[in-house]
């Protein structure tokens, strides 16, 4: 028995029992962080440097972009550590801050990708409004809004979290400390009052996904009216990428802090993880380029920005 004054680390979920699997798992996961800072960071590039990018839609995806690099640095770096120096453990006062920073990420991340379904509904719906409904300082106040509604987010389950008594040990059957991990750890039913505001965090998520979903009926029957074929493509080519991301990110996350104790093992806990805390932030430059020209146009645009200034700079050196 022990209890939450007397632990000063967790042991997080090791990989594999060999050394050689550890590193396996560290070069994957090097890899796919690396992807994703790659991938985000030149989203975030092409739309700073592209002026033709400085629209509503844009300024969503480069703060989705900065969440997504948020997130997946909150978690990866950590794991990818242990992995490499063949050790499990994470501080107390980590541990406390991946919670904080790892809910605040996905939650803003949830919260935007409600406000850029809205603002697809307004762009395809109602596009004469869009200036009016859209301006540059509503587009700062919602993405603030939801920043700061996440923050306080954050912080209330963080704090919540972290007073409960711990009598079950310290290991996380997780490769970074998530909340339904350590609440496996407390004691009796003092878990009960977090659960409770979990289930509520659920909710409010699934309020969020039905208002996107509401929201892509209304823009999929505009579309279909739309006569001319490359206006419905263009539209399309926007809309459904960001459902694909929403419908992933929305199912995995409400499966992993919802589902039964009786089908809860650490295979599936981990894959679930994944899914929903790494696969998203890696996937997502991806998928909103994939079939965005003005996007890709932007990246190629900051790429050779990058390169032209990086051939200049050795000169200016030597001069």
């Amino acid at each position: 028995m022990s209890n939450s004054s007397s632990i000063t680390e967790f042991l997080l979920l090791a990989f594999a029992d060999t050394w050689e699997l550890q590193l396996l798992h560290f070069w994957l996961f090097l890899g796919i962080y690396l992807a994703a800072l790659l991938g985000n960071g030149l989203i975030i590039t092409a739309i700073a440097c592209d002026h033709r990018l400085h629209t509503p839609m844009y300024f969503f995806l480069l703060s989705l972009a900065l969440l997504d690099l948020g997130s997946i640095s909150t978690t990866l770096p950590k794991a990818m550590a242990n992995s490499l120096w063949d050790t499990r453990a994470i501080s107390y006062a980590g541990c406390a801050a991946q919670v904080f920073f790892f809910l605040f990420s996905i939650s803003a991340e949830l919260h935007l990708l409600t406000v850029m379904a809205y603002d697809r509904y307004v762009a395809i719906c109602q596009p004469l409004h869009y200036g009016t409904l859209l301006g540059s300082s509503t587009c700062v106040k919602m993405t603030t809004a939801a920043w700061g509604s996440s923050f306080l987010n954050a912080v209330l389950h963080t704090a919540n979290t972290f007073s409960l008594p711990l009598c079950q040990g310290n290991g996380l059957n997780q490769f970074f400390c998530e909340v339904s991990q350590i609440l496996r750890l407390s004691c009796s039913h003092s878990y009960l009052r977090e659960a409770e505001l979990l289930v509520a965090g659920v909710f409010l998520a699934f309020g969020c996904f039905v208002f996107i979903l509401f929201s892509y009926v209304q823009i999929f029957r505009a579309v279909l009216r739309i006569p001319s074929e490359q206006g419905r493509h263009k539209a399309f080519s926007t809309c459904l990428p960001h459902m694909a991301v929403v419908s992933l990110y929305v199912s995995t996350g409400t499966f992993a802090y919802l589902k039964p104790p009786s089908i809860s093992f650490p295979s599936l806990d981990l894959v679930v993880a994944v899914l929903y805390a790494v696969v998203p932030p890696t996937l997502n430059p991806l998928i909103y380029s994939m079939r965005n020209k003005e996007l890709k146009d932007g990246i190629r645009k900051g790429i050779s920005w990058m390169f032209l200034n990086s051939d200049k700079l050795p000169i200016s050196l030597h001069k």
